[in-house]
C-alpha cells in the first residue's frame, strides 16, 4: 500500500523561527513511514485555494538545505492573512480544499501560525469531523506577541526578544554619552499583549537601569501618570529611557496613537504611532530633549540576533507536529509545558484547537508592578530561558546567506 502525503502552510507574520518549524515538519516526514510527499503551499491557506504548491521533498532535498532554511528568517512559503468563511454561511471553500486534499493525497494538513492561522485550523477541523475525514489537521504555533493561550511560550518570540533587548541596551549606550536631560521612547510591537515589551527588561545589567519605565497593554495608560513618572526620573538622571507597546490604551479603551488605525481582515486595527504621540506629549509638556523609535518589523526577522533555544524548540514543535498527526491526533496544536527554570525544560504536548482559536494569552497582572510602569522578577525569570544561545549564521560576501525566495516574487 501506497504512502499518503502531507501538506504544510505558514500564514500571519513573519518570524525568526518560523522556517525553523517548517524544517521540523520536512524532517518528520522524511523520518516518517506514513508519509511520502510533503507539499508547501505558497501563501497560506490561499496556496489551496490558487493550486500553489512546491514538492518539498525536491525543494529541500537534503540536511545541508535544511539546516540554512532552519536559520533563514521569516516565511520560505510565504503567508497570508485570509479569513475562511463561517462555514454555516458558505462551505464552498472548505469543499475546494478538501477536494484538494484529496487530489494531492493529503493525509495531514499542517498550518504553522498565530492566533488567526489558528481559527483556520479551527475550521477545517470541524468540516473535517462535520464530513467525517480521516485527515489530520494540526496547527504548530508561531507568533512574537507569544500570546497563544495552552502552551508556555510561542516560537518566534524568544528570538524577537532577545533582538528588543540587545536594541534596548544598544540604544542605552547611544543615549547615555550624552550629559543633556533627554528622554527616548521605544515603541515595540504588541497590540493586546505586552510580553514583547516586556523583555526589554532584559537589557539590564550591572551599570544599565534602562528601560527606566515600561508600559504595556494589560494596564489602563494614564498620561498624565506618565508625564509624573518622566518628571521624577528627570529629577535624578540625565537620560530616561521608556519601552512601550503600540497597544497602550486609555481608560476608556481608546489606543493611544498619533495615526488613525485601519482594521485588517480579521478585524485588528494596524497601530502606528503610539511612541509618536508619547514624545509629543513630552515635548508639549516638559520640554526636554526627546525622540521616540518605533522598532516595527525589524524585531520580526533578525536573525543575526536568534536565540538558538528558540529555533531548536520551533524545530522540535515542527517534529512534534507530524508525530502527533501519526498518533491520528487530529484538531489540535503543538504545545509546550515548561517543567523547569532550573535547569530550564520543557516538554512538547498537544493541546485542543478549540480551546487555543481566537483567545489571547496576557501578562498576569501580578507579573506588573502596582503603579503598571515596569515589571516584577517573575516575568524575568520567565523570558530569561528563551534568549539563550546563540546560531551560526552563513555567510556570503560580508552578508548573511539565506533560502532563496523567488519563488514568492509576482511575475511581471
Amino acid at each position: 500500500m501506497s504512502k499518503a502525503n502531507c501538506l504544510v502552510a505558514q500564514s500571519g507574520g513573519p518570524t525568526v523561527a518560523i522556517n525553523a518549524s517548517l524544517a521540523g515538519v520536512i524532517a518528520g516526514v522524511r523520518a516518517s513511514e506514513q508519509y511520502d510527499i510533503c507539499y508547501g503551499a505558497i501563501n497560506g491557506i490561499l496556496g489551496i485555494l490558487n493550486e500553489n504548491y512546491l514538492n518539498l521533498n525536491e525543494t529541500i532535498p537534503d540536511d545541508d538545505t535544511l539546516d540554512k532554511l532552519k536559520t533563514s528568517p521569516a516565511m520560505y512559503l510565504g503567508s497570508c492573512r485570509h479569513k475562511l468563511p463561517d462555514l454555516k454561511n458558505d462551505d464552498s471553500p472548505y469543499v475546494f480544499i478538501f477536494n484538494q486534499f484529496a487530489k494531492l493525497n493529503i493525509k495531514a494538513f499542517f498550518y504553522i501560525g498565530g492566533n488567526d492561522s489558528m481559527d483556520t485550523v479551527l475550521k477545517l477541523s470541524d468540516y473535517a469531523k462535520k464530513i467525517n475525514s480521516d485527515i489530520r489537521i494540526v496547527g504548530i504555533p508561531k507568533t512574537i506577541d507569544n500570546d497563544l493561550c495552552c502552551t508556555d511560550h510561542t516560537p518566534g518570540f524568544g528570538s524577537a526578544a532577545k533582538y528588543i533587548a540587545t536594541s534596548l541596551l544598544e540604544i542605552a549606550h547611544d543615549t547615555f554619552i550624552y550629559a543633556v536631560k533627554s528622554v527616548t521612547i521605544v515603541e515595540i510591537m504588541g497590540r493586546d499583549a505586552g510580553w514583547l515589551t516586556a523583555a526589554s527588561a532584559l537589557a539590564r545589567n550591572e551599570y544599565n537601569t534602562a528601560p527606566h519605565f515600561i508600559y504595556l497593554p494589560e494596564v489602563t495608560f494614564c498620561k498624565e501618570q506618565f508625564l509624573e513618572d518622566i518628571r521624577e526620573a528627570l529629577k535624578t538622571r540625565d537620560n530616561v529611557i521608556v519601552a512601550v507597546s503600540e497597544g497602550i490604551r486609555d481608560e476608556e479603551g481608546n489606543y493611544i496613537t498619533a495615526s488613525k488605525a485601519v482594521a485588517d481582515n480579521f478585524g485588528h486595527q494596524q497601530l502606528s504611532g503610539a511612541g509618536k504621540a508619547l514624545e509629543f506629549l513630552v515635548k508639549e509638556n516638559i520640554g526636554v530633549k526627546v525622540r521616540s523609535i518605533e522598532v516595527n518589523v525589524l524585531q520580526r526577522c533578525a536573525s543575526h540576533l536568534a536565540s538558538a533555544t528558540d529555533l531548536e524548540e520551533a524545530f522540535l514543535q515542527g517534529k512534534k507536529g507530524v508525530a502527533l498527526a501519526q498518533e491520528g491526533i487530529t484538531a489540535s496544536m503543538v504545545c509546550l509545558r515548561r517543567t523547569s527554570n532550573h535547569p530550564y525544560t520543557v516538554e512538547y504536548d498537544h493541546s485542543p484547537i478549540a480551546e487555543i482559536a481566537n483567545e489571547a494569552r496576557s501578562i498576569p497582572r501580578e507579573w506588573i508592578n502596582e503603579r503598571g510602569n515596569d515589571i516584577r522578577p517573575e516575568l524575568l525569570e520567565y523570558l530569561r530561558p528563551l534568549i539563550q544561545g546563540e546560531v551560526d549564521i552563513r555567510f556570503a560576501e560580508g552578508l548573511p546567506s539565506y533560502m532563496n525566495v523567488s519563488h514568492l516574487k509576482r511575475l511581471p
